[in-house]
């Protein structure tokens, strides 16, 4: 998972890029980058395993000498990428994940294309995106046959002296927004972005939809995919930041939504205190608090100074540490109560189990009801780096014991009436050990969201793909000739 931002300003980019990108620093862990245009291209990479953003950019800020530049917050490979291509330089940053990287890498050095990023011993993807476009007649044209090649999602920011070309993929999973102030233009992954920096938002990109942003505003170089739509229903649940929107709707307001929708459920337990998991189930507990009318307190508390999220860290052993270190328990809020622990999701269960849980029985709980404000995760994200293993996901734990093997068909297990599904739910409330377990359901969470199902990706929860993305990628890279027309020595602008 990776947040990207871009800005243009008839004066300096430089401060409204820095806190830009900074504001996505919650959707990535790994790397973080910034490619600013001048007289000359500027780009710089650090890595953010072990420090923050702010921390590693801030001498670079005097250097940013520009009026248009883009940034990244990567939770896996280096970016942005910088291509001197037929088409002149340009400089690329992107969020997505593409499932036959492999197969595409390997069409493409059979032609003899190069690669020079190296990322974990694997292809970078950002770079693979730039080697696929340079393949169009044109920008536009290339970045249109690259969505036709991927299986997956790929939305993204493209740098060049015409300025700064934004794309959100055919899905629409990721969103992108375009932001206006008196002298700026700007892109986001987060409307949050926006607000501090005095961006007001002017425009969501359709999915597919292609533009250009420069000093004069947005020029549409591709219209949007007619009819498709499917969102991340996740970016609502947790992976998006409280304060922003997507498609219109506050992701704060959507997990208060979804809090609400958990009480109601809770007919038949008592409790003294409701709470939420910090940070990304305070929401959620806060719906669920003003809902039930019992108060609102807070068991743990997060050293936010120290540690950010511990879901998007790619090894265990680095969100076991996380998950360790950032919850601090309070006794006394703790001993002697029945809690509600409103949370977000439950991924893999053990931090869930071992850090959170463990803390709040060694001070003295009475009861534990935990509350996630999702359905049981299923499947691994097809369209976006989350979990990765199958086998990782709690609910698939359950299952495989169970069964006494690993199923294919699992719609037993998704549909909450069923006995397979209430064998599952008492497995891992036994597991992560909790007085009581209770999901939310998908349509009470489509219901806090608020828009139309169709219009929403719930493959992680359902198994069942988007319409736009069922079978294989449309167009072999077979298909997709090399361009012979001539381009200037301006470079291609469309």
């Amino acid at each position: 998972m990776s947040g990207i931002f871009g800005v243009v300003s008839k004066d300096g980019c430089a401060e409204d890029l820095f806190y830009g990108t900074d504001y996505h620093s919650h959707l990535g862990t790994e790397f973080g980058g910034v490619a600013v245009l001048g007289t000359r291209f500027m780009r710089q990479i650090h890595a953010l395993n072990q420090s923050q953003f702010k921390s590693k950019f801030h001498d670079d800020l005097k250097d940013m000498k520009g009026n248009k530049g883009i940034g990244v917050i990567s939770g896996s490979d280096e970016q942005p990428i910088f291509l001197n291509s037929r088409f002149g330089p340009f400089c690329l940053a992107t969020n997505g994940i593409v499932e036959n990287e492999d197969e595409l890498m390997a069409g493409l050095l059979k032609e003899g294309v190069s690669f020079s990023e190296v990322s974990k011993k694997k292809v970078n993807t950002t770079e693979l995106i730039a080697k696929l476009i340079n393949r169009g007649d044109t920008l536009t044209d290339g970045i249109e046959q690259m969505f036709g090649v991927i299986e997956g999602s790929c939305s993204l920011l493209l740098l060049n002296r015409t300025g700064v070309y934004a794309a959100r993929d055919r899905h629409g999973y990721n969103p992108l927004m375009v932001g206006k102030k008196e002298d700026a233009w700007a892109v986001t992954s987060e409307t949050s972005a926006f607000k501090n920096l005095d961006f007001e938002v002017v425009k969501d990109l359709e999915p597919g939809e292609i533009v250009l942003v420069n000093e004069d505003g947005v020029v549409q170089r591709k219209a949007g995919t007619s009819g498709i739509n499917q969102v991340c229903t996740f970016l609502w649940i947790y992976t998006g930041f409280p304060a922003s929107n997507y498609e219109g709707i506050n992701a704060e307001i959507v997990r208060e939504k979804c809090g609400r929708l958990l009480a109601k459920q809770d007919t038949d337990i008592d409790v003294d205190v409701v709470s939420g998991v910090p940070d990304s189930g305070m929401a959620h507990g806060l719906g669920y608090a003003m809902e039930s009318k019992k108060p609102f307190r807070r068991p743990l508390v997060k050293y936010t100074p120290g540690y950010g999220r511990s879901y998007t860290p790619p090894s265990q052993t680095t969100r076991d540490l996380v998950a360790k270190m950032k919850l601090v328990a309070i006794k006394e809020v703790i001993e002697g109560n029945s809690i509600v622990l409103c949370e977000d999701s439950i991924v893999r269960g053990t931090q869930l189990k071992n850090f959170t849980v463990k803390k709040l029985w060694d001070c003295g709980a009475k009861e534990l009801h935990v509350r996630p404000a999702c359905p049981p995760l299923m499947f691994p994200c097809k369209f976006n780096l989350s979990t990765r293993s199958i086998h990782e996901l709690a609910a698939r734990k359950a299952i495989r014991d169970i069964e006494g093997h690993d199923l294919k068909n699992v719609s037993e297990y998704t549909d909450p009436t069923t006995k397979k599904y209430k064998q599952m739910i008492d497995w891992i409330t036994r597991d992560i050990g909790v007085t009581t377990l209770r999901y939310q359901t998908i349509d009470d969470m489509v219901k806090a969201v608020g828009l139309p199902k169709e219009k929403m990706c719930t493959y992680c929860w359902t198994g069942e793909c988007p319409k736009a993305c069922s079978g294989k990628a449309k167009i072999d890279i077979k298909e997709i000739k090399k361009p012979a027309a001539k381009i200037s020595s301006k470079g291609a602008v469309s």
